[in-house]
């Protein structure tokens, strides 16, 4: 059976940000999340190798597979290229894997993160893709692709070598849809020019579309006052063609049962609906940013040993999209290395320096208000 005859469903539940109590994954929480999930007619479960510190496939087999009909689910794991040191490591991961999820074969097996240099160089030595099509008709793979970071060019350059790979794994949202950076939108093209069923994930982009500032949020509220600004980010992505499923990395019960009102009775977006999506990105794109270069020329004298280029990166996420919490998470490792934003002495060697002249001090003190907490 061809995966286009699989009934995947809209809303796929993504096993890397699963609830956690005293450092450990929580699994009667995420029991009392799946049996909620399952029960509105979801079924697909996407994990990997490496997720939650290795333990997230030991952990679909205890709230998942032990619980559940093994036909009644869909589970996804992935390979990944670094942490192989040879050929043999092919199948030594994918069977800890099987005894890890206890799941017996993965009804999808991708190859993970592929992308220009090393990973996409790595799978090709390690011959991965002939690999995957044996593993497949061993009956421990039912559907082989990968997921993909690369851009739009390798994609495309991938996919006409490899007529093979049944499904393409991309991150996509509304925002990175013109992101020169992730190009959600070029390698949307190139999967609908090959024809490629697709799965979405990052459709909130790590949550930061989850809220917005007050004035875009209005806009939306205007025409679906009782639907989240989260909803709005994950309908965008469904209700393009070609996307199979939209992943979800529900770490609570109150995104679960969020999503789960978006998804149950699942309403494509309506052309007014792209019409306010457009006004929210062209207002994103207004919101000022520090125009920083990262020439660092303010790092080698500051007393502190402030990372200050690197601190402006993560006030500007802040600026544009106050949902995202990875900036506090990366500014928590910036601060391992060197000083905070509050330790800056205000004593000026950096502002004498800025080719941009920015009120480097100012900046400093609200990036301090936004992340020193």
């Amino acid at each position: 059976m061809g995966i286009e005859n699989e009934k995947l469903p809209k809303l796929g539940f993504g096993l890397m940000r699963l609830p956690e109590k005293d450092g450990e994954i929580d699994i009667p929480h995420m029991c009392d999340m799946i049996d909620s999930y399952m029960k509105s007619g979801l079924n697909y479960f996407d994990t990997a190798y490496m997720y939650c510190k290795n333990k997230s496939e030991c952990a679909a087999k205890e709230a998942l597979v032990s619980r559940y009909p093994r036909d009644s689910f869909f589970l996804t794991s992935k390979l990944p290229v670094w942490m192989m040191d040879g050929i043999d490591d092919r199948d030594r991961i994918l069977n800890d894997q099987l005894q890890r999820t206890g799941a017996g074969y993965f009804d999808l097996y991708l190859l993970h993160s592929v992308e220009d240099g090393a990973n996409y160089d790595g799978y090709i030595k390690y011959d991965c893709f002939n690999w995957a099509m044996q593993k497949k008709a061993e009956g421990k793979i039912r559907h082989f692709g990968f997921s993909y970071h690369g851009t739009p060019e390798l994609l495309d350059q991938i996919l006409t070598e490899h007529p093979e790979v049944e499904i393409v794994q991309i991150q996509l949202n509304y925002a990175d849809w013109d992101n020169p950076k992730v190009q959600s939108g070029k390698l949307y093209e190139v999967l609908r020019k090959h024809q490629k069923p697709m799965l979405i994930m990052e459709p909130v982009k790590g949550g930061a579309l989850a809220s917005m500032a007050p004035e875009m949020e209005s806009m939306m509220k205007k025409v679906r006052p009782e639907a989240s600004i989260a909803s709005w980010a994950l309908r965008f992505a469904a209700s393009l063609p070609g996307v199979v499923t939209v992943l979800s990395g529900m770490s609570n019960r109150e995104q679960m049962e969020d999503n789960l009102k978006t998804f149950t009775h699942f309403e494509p977006m309506t052309e007014e609906e792209h019409k306010v999506i457009g006004e929210v990105i062209q207002a994103l794109k207004k919101i000022p940013t520090v125009p920083c270069t990262n020439c660092r020329y303010c790092v080698d004298g500051c007393p502190q040993s402030i990372a200050i280029p690197d601190i402006f990166k993560e006030l500007n996420k802040l600026r544009v999209f106050c949902g995202d919490q990875s900036p506090y998470q990366n500014y928590k490792q910036l601060i391992e290395k060197g000083g905070r934003a509050g330790d800056c002495l205000a004593c000026g060697q950096c502002e004498s320096v800025c080719p941009q002249h920015l009120p480097i001090i100012t900046l400093l003190q609200e990036a301090s208000e936004k992340l020193d907490r």
